[in-house]
């Protein structure tokens, strides 16, 4: 007599809530990584050609800021509370359009970033050009 078990546990496993569960997180990192935008500075890289060789009369405007964060406006010590208002009382006696006019902004590589990040705020603001030096004698 043949008698079949019939409280056999069945060795079959459903893998279909796995595939879900993991298709649907593929779908999550896909989409949030398509959202995330690195948040950066837009400067201008130099560039020359040899037909620029135009003289200009006009000095360009020096801002420099030591280690001790100590800014100095064209050699004139000024305020770090009055730098904006320095700086755009000197764009307008220079006389040109703020296009035309030039800033070199000599920055000690001791500096905070954010002080960087704020000067270069404060020139795009006035729709200037700007030379960023690193290294201050």
């Amino acid at each position: 007599m043949g008698f079949k078990k019939r409280t056999g546990v069945s060795a079959e496993f459903s893998m279909s809530s796995l595939t879900d569960i993991i298709f649907l997180l593929l779908i999550f990192f896909m989409l949030t990584s398509s959202l995330v935008s690195p948040t950066a500075v837009n400067l201008k890289l130099p560039n020359s050609s040899k037909n620029s060789t135009s003289k200009s009369t006009h000095s360009p405007i020096k801002l420099s800021i030591n280690k001790k964060k100590q800014f100095n406006l064209n050699g004139k010590r000024i305020a770090e509370d009055k730098v904006l208002q320095e700086l755009g009382s000197a764009i307008k006696k220079d006389g040109r359009k703020s296009s035309d006019i030039t800033i070199i902004l000599n920055i000690h590589e001791k500096v905070d970033a954010q002080t960087l990040v704020t000067m270069v705020d404060m020139m795009n603001n006035f729709g200037v050009k700007m030379i960023l030096a690193t290294k201050l004698n």
